[in-house]
């Protein structure tokens, strides 16, 4: 016998409760028990969205004593070098950790195995071989420009990038996972194991007397994650192969980098737009200042993670309808813009009356930034009033156009950051952000209603769609 919240709620809950709700939990029913794609997609953005609820609670904590731990100053330090080997390492799998996305379900769908198997293998060698030059010259960049980059981020720099293999490979392996709908798979390493590894890592050093600074965080950080990845290789490995019967490999490596480049494109600016403002703060103020403004953006992360988990729920649905009807296509698109802003206009509010004490956990410094969550709320929830709209761009074979939105986004941001943050210091940066993610929205909103017909705008109605 299957749990259903309609039913129970009719048993335990008075008639006239039971049934104003009955249809709030119809649709619930629905998303957890379907067995369509569309329920897939539903559970798959549910799990998704758990996971990082639960990675906000983790990464929360494990940011508030670390910062506790080593002081503002080799917090931001640390903090800067993380974000920036997150970034690079993401860049380094040059998008085929997304293009997989696309091509796994197009093969499945095809029963074509030979391709399927040689996507499989090529891109794990492929991204583990460019993120480890990627490594490398980072490495000797940071040597060679150790004059013009103050001393205390030149040792950080240089032990950050041992993780980058790492994180590229296990930005690759989420792609596998989401191509197959293993959500805990897919996410569970890089939102819950990762950053307690971190965590618990950097405790035991502490424990055995080093110095609680960025140096020793960064060592933390480079176990935890091979750790981490090599654990996800593993597993993944092993329900591939269970998955994929063994036969003939065929590469079509031209065809996979030809998507995959553009797709590159398209991830790296709207990472890069993400990660820009801590970028452009360290690169402007100290690593004080850096702290401050992070930790805020780490407040924030409960509002992110909406939008973030539906686009790791719908992406595979995407590329799975592309090659179906438009008219479902166009149906499970708008639908998952309401997935994405009420969720997101909840959790926004949420954090708006939580942000002050929980920035006070950090240090009574932090407190600063709590001025700047309203300004960067309303750019949050303004890019969830579009839904995902890059991710249907991407899987529909748009991924050009995608990326020069994000291209003009991104120049648009860094302009903004340049001109105000010496003016306005965290405000600027704050302002600029906010005004980014406004007319990224607004830019992505309009090239899918260009190119697809489909409004993707919580308040616009459906009928203005292209027939």
């Amino acid at each position: 016998m299957r749990f259903s919240a309609a039913t129970t709620a009719g048993r335990f809950l008075p008639q006239r409760w039971a049934l104003r709700m009955r249809p709030l939990l119809g649709r619930i029913d629905a998303v957890l028990f379907t067995a369509d794609e569309r329920g897939e997609a539903g559970r798959m953005s549910l799990i998704a969205f758990s996971i990082r609820i639960v990675s906000a609670f983790i990464a929360f904590v494990s940011q508030v004593l670390m910062a506790r731990w080593m002081g503002s100053f080799e917090y931001g330090i640390s903090v800067l070098v993380w974000v920036t080997m997150v970034i690079v390492g993401n860049l380094a799998c040059l998008g085929f950790h997304t293009s997989v996305i696309r091509f796994i379900p197009e093969y499945r769908e095809r029963g074509m195995l030979a391709e399927l198997r040689g996507i499989v293998q090529a891109s794990r060698l492929f991204v583990l071989v460019a993120s480890t030059l990627v490594a490398g010259l980072g490495a000797l960049g940071v040597w060679l420009a150790s004059d013009w980059i103050e001393n205390y981020y030149v040792i950080p720099f240089i032990l950050g990038v041992i993780c980058l293999p790492m994180i590229a490979l296990g930005d690759l392996l989420q792609g596998l996972a989401r191509a197959n709908s293993w959500a805990l798979l897919a996410l569970s390493p890089t939102y819950l194991v990762r950053p307690v590894l971190i965590l618990v890592f950097m405790a035991l050093m502490l424990g055995l007397h080093y110095v609680p600074d960025a140096k020793t965080a960064i060592f933390a950080s480079i176990a935890a994650t091979y750790v981490t990845t090599l654990g996800q290789l593993m597993a993944v490995t092993s329900r591939m192969d269970k998955k994929v019967p063994p036969g003939p490999m065929t590469v079509h490596f031209s065809q996979w980098i030809l998507v995959s480049l553009p797709i590159f494109l398209v991830e790296g600016f709207f990472f890069l737009l993400t990660n820009a403002d801590v970028l452009m703060v360290g690169a402007y103020l100290d690593p004080n200042d850096v702290a401050v403004y992070f930790a805020t953006v780490k407040t924030l992360a409960l509002v992110h993670f909406v939008y973030f988990a539906v686009k790791a729920g719908v992406a595979q649905r995407y590329a799975q309808f592309t090659h179906g009807e438009p008219h479902r296509l166009a149906a499970f698109a708008r639908e998952t813009v309401s997935w994405t802003f009420w969720p997101s206009l909840l959790m926004a509010l949420l954090v708006l009356a939580l942000g002050e004490p929980m920035l006070v956990l950090f240090g009574p410094e932090f407190t600063a930034g709590y001025p700047l969550l309203f300004l960067l709320v309303l750019g949050v929830v303004a890019r969830a009033a579009v839904g995902p709209c890059e991710s249907l761009l991407t899987m529909s074979g748009n991924q050009n156009i995608c990326a020069g939105v994000y291209a003009m986004t991104l120049a648009f941001n860094i302009g903004l950051n340049v001109v105000l943050i010496p003016l306005f210091g965290l405000w600027g940066a704050a302002i600029a952000t906010s005004l980014a993610m406004v007319f990224e929205a607004c830019a992505l909103s309009f090239t899918v209603w260009r190119k697809l017909g489909i409004v993707m705008a919580i308040f616009v109605p459906a009928k203005k769609e292209i027939a």
